[in-house]
């Protein structure tokens, strides 16, 4: 029995901080070195026959201030904190300066539609936070419709979504079969990753350490399990991993956070299971050169499982047809 391992992407360049950070020199310069990382990611994916779902905010799809203003849905997002609306949020230029490479991306959605193995799917039209106090499934229907919109108008079928935060309920997956998700991305079944709109300290560091410790319990699931779910939702594909960005205070963390993903990697290739591992494309900008050298790890680490356990590499939709 074969193996399935799944990447995906949260691809939101500044729409995944608007409502946390400033787009100081600093964040300007972390997503500059994003855009420019992305056609090497895609260059080692497309020579490692490495299939991933690029989760897309579907702003980043708009060329300019105009389309995006035109494209807005209605009705928008009435949170209670108005800072969580990326409505709110954006900004056209800063002390004479164009910002709008970090705001949209249509020429690098155009380099991963080009790309083979790669699936365009979305992460809400405008970073949507479904479980923000004061927002509607009404709401959140809106802005699935924007990004279906966005989205055929480059003649890309939306099949999978990644929730914002990991923010969601029943009710928003049962809106994401009615509006043709067939797939989405869950968090890991374990209290600190469960979709909640409240971040604390202790789910933090549980994570945290979670992603470092080699003696805990892998997050490797059972295929057949995957596939007994009820057919009248999106397939849910649960995350096993996320692959944090190289740190330079960290350099043995570093070691053991990349020996804990290919473990869990070779496990699920010798067991049949399913593996999941995800990041931001965005967190590699603050060391591009050395967070790169780490994905290629990976990538050969499954190069050498697909050539002894033909351990497969699928996208989001590609995994959940297995499953349906």
């Amino acid at each position: 029995m074969k193996g399935i391992f799944v990447i995906s992407l949260d691809f939101e360049l500044f729409w995944g901080r608007f409502d946390r950070i400033d787009l100081n020199d600093a964040v300007q310069q972390r997503l500059l070195n994003t855009r420019s990382l992305i056609p090497e990611q895609l260059n080692l994916f497309k020579n490692a026959d490495v299939h991933a779902t690029w989760a897309t905010v579907g702003m980043l799809f708009n060329k300019t201030e105009e389309q995006w203003k035109a494209n807005q849905p209605y009705p928008l997002p009435s949170f209670t904190n108005l800072k969580r609306s990326a409505y709110n949020s954006f900004k056209t230029s800063l002390n004479h300066i164009d910002l709008s490479s970090f705001y949209f991306a249509p020429d690098l959605i155009h380099l991963i539609t080009g790309t083979p193995g790669q699936e365009v799917g979305t992460h809400t039209y405008a970073h949507y936070y479904c479980l923000e106090d004061g927002g509607t499934n009404e709401q959140f229907r809106a802005d699935l419709k924007a990004a279906k919109k966005i989205a055929d108008e480059s003649q890309l079928p939306l099949h999978s979504l990644v929730f914002p935060r990991n923010q969601y309920n029943k009710d928003h997956l049962m809106i994401c079969a009615e509006e043709g998700i067939t797939t989405v991305r869950t968090s890991p079944p374990v209290w600190y990753w469960k979709p909640t709109s409240n971040e604390n300290i202790l789910r933090k560091l549980f994570r945290f350490t979670d992603a470092y410790n080699l003696a805990a319990t892998p997050k490797i699931y059972s295929k057949e399990k995957l596939a007994f779910q009820n057919k009248q939702l999106p397939v849910q594909l649960p995350a096993s991993r996320l692959l944090r960005s190289w740190q330079p205070t960290y350099p043995l963390l570093n070691q053991i956070k990349l020996k804990r993903i290919m473990n869990e990697m070779t496990e699920a290739a010798i067991s049949g299971g399913y593996y999941h591992l995800w990041w931001h494309p965005e967190n590699f900008g603050d060391h591009p050169e050395e967070c790169l050298n780490e994905l290629k790890q990976i990538v050969q680490h499954y190069q050498f499982l697909n050539q002894k356990y033909q351990f497969m590499s699928c996208t989001m939709y590609e995994a959940a047809q297995k499953f349906v």
